[in-house]
């Protein structure tokens, strides 16, 4: 694979993981939970993780292009804003929009 094609996977991986918290009620669209909603603090400590899974996913395209080059704070800092901005439709569509229940 290519390095714009690596560059452009990874994107496509961290945007389907910052939004898939937001568009299902089941842990990691994996595990059900007992509650029939997911509170807004298991959301986001998802969105945590998976943040941490998308950038091991994007380290593990550089292991294979070449030498990994260290990072500082300003990296993450950075890649985790990008990640909280990629998350946003998921976060409009599930706490800004309106939807209709059935039986309501």
């Amino acid at each position: 694979m290519s390095q714009s094609a690596s560059v452009w996977m990874v994107l496509g991986v961290a945007l389907l993981a910052a939004n898939l918290p937001f568009l299902n009620e089941r842990l990691f669209a994996l595990v059900p939970l007992a509650a029939h909603r997911k509170s807004l603090a298991i959301r986001l400590g998802e969105l945590v993780i998976l943040y941490f899974a998308a950038g091991g996913i994007g380290l593990l395209f550089e292991r294979r292009v070449g030498q990994i080059a260290s990072q500082g704070w300003e990296f993450y800092a950075v890649t985790g804003a990008l990640f909280v901005v990629l998350a946003f439709p998921g976060f409009t569509w599930r706490y800004l929009m309106k939807h209709r229940h059935a039986g309501h």
